[in-house]
């Protein structure tokens, strides 16, 4: 069997691999896995290694990491795919493909395509409820939205996040979060929209030094609050529905849904719409005229609902 492992969780992948390594290494034993680095070994030794039988066992597992390195290998994808010999399984593991490549469409139809994609929605919150569990501990799913939310969604870093939290105390509470996590500067840009938003000017000002301290350039920060107005547009174009409800349909987190609702209800249609070209606007100018990054965005910031 030939497989191609890929996509952007990167635990997810990392999981799937080492369950099949370890699976093919209690059945045929340590010297039927090989693993080759696409980026360190020539065409000829990648395709040896899938040509070549195994020794003392029935079959063996080769593993090819990154070999889209070799461009010998992208270019005889076909041809090498035709000549591993029928007792030897293959892993391709590439984390990132360009799809519009003949290579990645190779792939798709040639080989068991498993792609494998970040978490979103719901799904994460009730990964990290179910993983604390497998551990041992106790972890609510409001709790686990709250985690995210600092964090961010990065599937592997939420599990370091949660082995440490375990670790400290196995329920995992809010207060334990505060404590052993940082805020990511992802989850602090709706703070300073927050408070933007509530013309809280002293608060604004505050946490766009704190933003700048933890070297997140103007143009970061203008590309986050367009992702956080992109929320509050979908959250305010919701109507009536429910926090869950809009989580599942727009795959976000439902803790931020509910937090974007109370920012929602501040402000109208036509000041969300404003807002939405106001930071265009200013993205543009940034790009094409010689301003100050920093006092055209704090003016953007302290002005936004006027």
């Amino acid at each position: 069997m030939i497989t191609t492992i890929t996509g952007s969780n990167d635990f997810a992948m990392l999981t799937e691999l080492s369950k099949r390594i370890a699976e093919a290494r209690k059945a045929y034993g340590d010297m039927a896995i090989e693993r080759l680095d696409g980026s360190e070994v020539d065409y000829e030794r990648l395709h040896e290694a899938v040509q070549s039988l195994p020794f003392l066992s029935e079959r063996k597992l080769v593993v090819l990491d990154t070999p889209s390195q070799s461009k010998k290998f992208n270019e005889q994808i076909d041809a090498l795919l035709e000549s591993v010999s029928d007792s030897v399984d293959v892993i391709i593991n590439e984390p990132k493909l360009d799809k519009r490549s003949s290579y990645y469409k190779t792939l798709k139809k040639e080989t068991d395509f498993q792609e494998f994609n970040e978490l979103d929605g719901s799904a994460l919150g009730n990964w990290a409820v179910s993983y604390v569990a497998q551990l041992g501990g106790k972890l609510s799913l409001g709790n686990a939205n709250f985690l995210i939310s600092r964090v961010g969604a990065s599937q592997q870093l939420l599990k370091n996040e949660l082995d440490k939290l375990f670790l400290y105390q196995p329920e995992i509470t809010r207060e334990t979060i505060e404590l052993l996590s940082e805020e990511t500067p992802q989850s602090s840009i709706f703070e300073l929209l927050d408070a933007a938003l509530r013309g809280d000017l002293s608060e604004t000002t505050r946490l766009y030094k704190e933003q700048r301290a933890l070297k997140v350039e103007p143009q970061q920060i203008i590309a986050m609050l367009a992702w956080q107005l992109h929320i509050l547009a979908l959250v305010k174009t919701a109507g009536e529905r429910s926090a869950e409800t809009i989580s599942s349909d727009a795959k976000l987190s439902p803790f931020v849904v509910r937090k974007c609702l109370g920012l929602v209800r501040q402000i109208s249609f036509e000041q969300l719409k404003q807002m939405v070209s106001n930071a265009l606007n200013l993205d543009v100018r940034l790009k094409t005229e010689s301003l100050d990054p920093d006092e055209s965005l704090q003016y953007y910031l302290l002005t936004i609902r006027n």
